[in-house]
């Protein structure tokens, strides 16, 4: 029987009240109304607006435009160069959801995860990303059924009540210049003996794009709503 990656569709469950009132606060000064909000936003805001880059509707394919592995991390990719939001918060959902555990021991998805976090301490939650990968035993399990997933990313936006908080107050993202984005996509998983699937994924992550550097990973941003 094969064991696999937990849902990240409850990923926000897992922060406290107090943290997710933290990071909102961090990311822009409307959002403090939705912290507490636990309707996980899974589709249904067609508006993609972003800011100016390549395009948040293009896909990112594993095998083409996603990151390349690092080296000494096993399968995990490493970031990529990116400077616009949601382009990066796409390569870091291609990044969350694929995995090989034929290649990859748990402690090397761990730290070439940590990778993609920002450095400034202030504004990162380790805690929140490190969550989504499997006990050691779990792991185990999974690896010895070899168990191996590849995403494919379909679109990228800021959810509508980022997109209203930013327009009521634009100075707001200059204090920790943290971007709110919505991630959808599909995660093929694949295991021994021929078996596997593919299940549709989404994710709402905080990730830091200050002017002038790379963006970078903050957090699995708590729960809002379109």
């Amino acid at each position: 029987m094969r064991t696999r990656l937990p849902s990240l569709s409850g990923v926000g469950a897992t922060w406290s009240a107090k943290r997710r009132l933290a990071i909102v606060a961090l990311v822009i000064t409307g959002l403090l109304a939705l912290a507490a909000t636990v309707a996980l936003f899974t589709g249904g805001d067609e508006d993609h607006d972003q800011a100016p880059a390549p395009s948040a509707s293009s896909s990112i394919a594993p095998s083409q435009d996603a990151p390349q592995p690092s080296s000494g991390a096993g399968q995990v990719a490493k970031p990529p160069q990116l400077s616009e939001p949601v382009a990066y918060a796409k390569a870091v959902a291609a990044m969350l959801w694929s995995y090989d555990t034929r290649h990859t021991s748990r402690d090397q998805q761990l730290a070439g995860m940590r990778v993609w976090m920002t450095q400034e301490a202030k504004y990162a939650d380790w805690n929140s990303v490190a969550a989504q990968v499997p006990d050691p035993v779990l792991w185990s399990r999974m690896a010895d059924n070899g168990q191996h997933a590849v995403a494919k990313i379909g679109e990228g936006h800021f959810p509508a009540a980022f997109k209203q908080a930013l327009s009521d107050d634009p100075s707001a993202i200059t204090k920790a210049y943290v971007y709110v984005v919505t991630v959808n996509g599909t995660q093929q998983i694949a295991w021994k003996g021929g078996g596997g699937g593919a299940e549709d994924r989404s994710v709402t992550l905080a990730v830091q794009c200050r002017p002038g550097h790379d963006c970078a990973l903050a957090a699995l941003a708590p729960r809002v709503v379109p």
